[in-house]
């Protein structure tokens, strides 16, 4: 399957939690963005209402509620 580059800025804080992860799966010598390629997989992979769910958590952090 081809792979598309795409930049991302995301918060401070997130940047910190998918580091987290990368320094708990160094035995796999993960990236960043293998990190972020798997949780992305996972999402869109589920059975959920996709657009909903997005449009949920932008909300929510416009609002400052997440």
């Amino acid at each position: 399957m081809a792979k598309e580059k795409f930049g991302v800025a995301v918060d401070e804080e997130i940047v910190r939690k998918v580091d987290e992860l990368v320094a708990e799966c160094d035995d796999l010598g993960v990236s960043r963005s293998e990190i972020v390629e798997a949780i992305l997989t996972a999402f869109v992979q589920s059975k959920s209402n996709h657009a909903a769910r997005v449009r949920e958590i932008i909300i929510r952090k416009r609002r400052g509620t997440l």
